[in-house]
């Protein structure tokens, strides 16, 4: 750590919880029986990620689940989606607020409209105010129109905020995300479902 100044945080299962069993046990509950085959952490059908890269919208979402579904409703269906979300642990944002001390702090997230609406809402205007104000720039999936473990989203990180790789570690629980960031020559750390980024940063008091 004593060569790192910048730090890329992946959101989800990193920082935030999120349960990716649970929105395909409701996604099965609704009659889709194959939802499994549809979403997961390693890999997911087009819809997913023309949604993670704003390509669609909303309802266009909606409404293509719902050609998987038929007699599901929107509220239903955007429901079941967000059941992937869970709670962002107090002790994580004391954390981020401690290494922003020494560190510049990026957020780096394949997510969605749907799912960043609801942990709005589910942390309120004011709360999420403070977690978002943390990092020096947040870069999510469905903003800049590209995913991981495409190289370009890193790339384009390092280019906006004029970062050195080899001075910047990247974070996150999934490999083929990590494989790729070390590609380009950042450095990483694949967060196993062992560890947490409290267990990995002991030096850090809260």
């Amino acid at each position: 750590m004593k060569k790192i100044e910048n730090i890329i945080f992946d959101l989800g299962n990193v920082i935030l919880n999120i349960d990716y069993k649970k929105p395909i046990q409701k996604f099965i509950k609704l009659g889709l029986s194959d939802a499994a085959n549809l979403y997961s952490k390693s890999s997911q059908i087009k819809t997913f990620d023309l949604l993670e890269t704003g390509k669609i919208s909303e309802q266009e979402f909606i409404s293509e689940i719902q050609k998987l579904i038929p007699n599901a409703t929107s509220e239903e269906i955007i429901l079941s989606w967000n059941a992937i979300l869970g709670d962002l642990p107090e002790s994580r944002i004391l954390l981020l607020q401690k290494l922003k001390d020494n560190f510049s702090l990026y957020l780096l997230s394949n997510t969605n409209c749907i799912h960043i609406k609801e942990i709005k809402r589910q942390l309120g205007k004011k709360e999420y105010a403070i977690f978002y104000n943390i990092f020096s720039k947040v870069y999510y999936s469905h903003e800049v129109g590209m995913r991981k473990p495409n190289s370009n989203i890193f790339n384009l990180i390092l280019n906006e905020n004029n970062l050195d790789q080899k001075k910047t570690l990247f974070i996150d629980d999934s490999i083929q995300h990590i494989e790729s960031a070390k590609n380009i020559g950042l450095q990483t750390h694949h967060l196993l479902k062992s560890e947490s980024i409290e267990s990995i940063f002991p030096d850090i008091i809260l």
